[in-house]
């Protein structure tokens, strides 16, 4: 795993946002929070909409991870 989103869970957790919140007030897809679920890639565009949604940084929402060898 290269791209981890665990930071992304920890801060709506904070904010106290649901993902139901995100897709029905924000209009996120579902398949947007699905990669996000499984650390999946997502765009720069995407990850600068969820930046201004929750009115935070990236590394709020991701964080490098380098693989272990």
């Amino acid at each position: 795993m290269l791209i981890s989103y665990i930071p992304f869970w920890k801060t709506i957790k904070k904010k106290n946002i649901t993902t139901y919140t995100l897709i029905e007030e924000y209009k996120l897809s579902k398949s947007l929070i699905d990669k996000l679920k499984h650390n999946k890639g997502i765009n720069t565009s995407t990850l600068d909409q969820l930046c201004q949604i929750l009115d935070c940084k990236i590394s709020d929402i991701a964080e490098f991870k380098p693989d272990e060898k």
